[in-house]
């Protein structure tokens, strides 16, 4: 869908003056990420979807592997094994692997249960969800592990697996969220009690949403300029480039400059949804897989930014969860323009 890289490209563009505007050093990084993130939507095109999708359990089973890798041998950044250091760059392997990770159960779960044992089903793409989710979760990354959950809940619902399954999975994680609360590092759990209750430690846990929501505030309607936002430039926000990106743009450029994120991504959105349409009443297995993969997609895009946005505006608890195209990385980037090339 090449129609989605115009509003991609001035996405990239925003996020490359907003970086600059708060350390030219990063803006350069990033510049040559967008350039690897472009050139890996035209190589990946080139090579065409079909050999993607044909041996897409192949790609889901390296990936794994990787991830595997990472969690032994990974760079630990702040208490955090989530990168492999490849010299030139890192390499994120769990942002990589969103879209291959789509592209499996896209494959996966286009069956005739009438003639599979549809518990048998249910029980293996659990277990396909779980192998990579709970590595991701121990790395610890809470945030990307939501987002391995929420793409793989969407693509069950959206399947045609009896929907008794997903009522049972969710009445168990239910059950299960004591223990879960149980092996969350501290700082997790203490980024959730101050979501719910931020006024009682505004100094210690809940100061990074306090100064998201200073930040963003105090950009007004056209921001405070290029380069002039004090809260970010100056690091009362921490991680101003990467989680709370968002409430730097606004500071320095308002709520014009965030609001034109927002109809930007609405515009992919918009696309996304017309190709949705276009699959939606497909009968045969080859679009059908077509219309779970662009759902997997959607659902992968669409979270990633509630959550990044409403974070910023202290609508969500802190998870380290990249905004499309505007936070910095080059893992990221590249991933997103990865899963839109494989789009059909």
């Amino acid at each position: 869908m090449t129609k989605l890289l115009l509003p991609s490209f001035f996405l990239s563009l925003i996020g490359f003056f907003n970086l600059f505007g708060i350390k030219q050093s990063l803006a350069i990084s990033q510049l040559f990420f967008v350039l690897a993130g472009f050139l890996a939507f035209f190589i990946v095109k080139k090579i065409g979807r079909n050999f993607f999708a044909d041996n897409s359990g192949l790609f889901y089973w390296l990936l794994v592997g990787t991830l595997v890798i990472t969690f032994i041998v990974g760079l630990e950044v702040k208490g955090s094994r989530r990168w492999l250091d490849l010299y030139l760059f890192n390499f994120q392997g769990s942002e990589v692997f969103k879209a291959f990770f789509i592209l499996f159960f896209a494959f996966y779960l286009v069956k005739d249960f009438r003639l599979e044992n549809s518990m048998s089903v249910f029980l293996r793409s659990l277990l396909y969800f779980l192998l990579p989710g709970l590595i991701i979760f121990k790395q610890p990354d809470l945030g990307n592990a939501a987002v391995y959950f929420f793409i793989f809940v969407t693509l069950i619902l959206f399947s045609e697996m009896p929907k008794k399954y997903v009522l049972y999975f969710c009445i168990l994680l239910i059950i299960s969220l004591p223990v879960g609360w149980h092996f969350m590092k501290n700082y997790q759990k203490d980024r959730i009690a101050s979501f719910l209750n931020p006024h009682v430690d505004s100094q210690g846990t809940a100061y990074n949403m306090t100064q998201a929501i200073i930040t963003a505030g105090s950009g007004k309607f056209i921001g405070k300029g290029l380069g002039l936002g004090t809260q970010s430039r100056f690091y009362f926000l921490p991680e101003n480039h990467t989680d709370f990106a968002f409430s730097s743009l606004v500071e320095q450029f308002g709520f014009a400059g965030g609001i034109t994120v927002i109809i930007l991504y609405l515009v992919i959105f918009y696309l996304l949804i017309m190709r949705l349409f276009h699959f939606y009443y497909a009968r045969d297995e080859v679009d059908k897989r077509k219309f779970m993969y662009i759902i997997g997609f959607l659902s992968y895009f669409v979270f990633q930014i509630l959550v990044n946005i409403g974070m910023n505006l202290g609508l969500f608890p802190v998870t380290g969860i990249a905004l499309p195209f505007i936070s910095y990385g080059g893992s990221s980037l590249v991933a997103t323009m990865i899963g839109m090339a494989l789009l059909p």
